[in-house]
């Protein structure tokens, strides 16, 4: 993903397949007291990051990301993906 479509508050996933999927919160951009760059606080959500909380750099965060993500019901569902719009036009 690009840095400009990463919004705080939202979910993304990896969107690796098994045990190596997960989904991550983007909680926060900060600035790094000693060195003065950006950082990405985050939060895993599902799969192999969750319960866990962590910061990077924005363009790491960026490179994990492979798109958005919401949760509808109990599922994670990509968002603006072809599944999210084939499901929407079904409803």
């Amino acid at each position: 993903m690009s840095l400009d479509e990463l919004k705080i508050g939202f979910f993304y996933s990896n969107g690796a397949y098994g045990r190596t999927w997960g989904v991550r919160q983007l909680v926060e951009m900060a600035t790094d007291a000693e060195t003065g760059e950006t950082v990405y606080h985050f939060k895993g959500i599902a799969g192999a990051c969750r319960r866990k909380k962590g910061h990077c750099s924005p363009a790491e965060f960026a490179r994990w990301a492979k798109y958005q993500v919401v949760l509808l019901e109990n599922d994670w569902k990509r968002v603006g993906g072809d599944a999210a719009t084939t499901e929407s036009q079904a409803a």
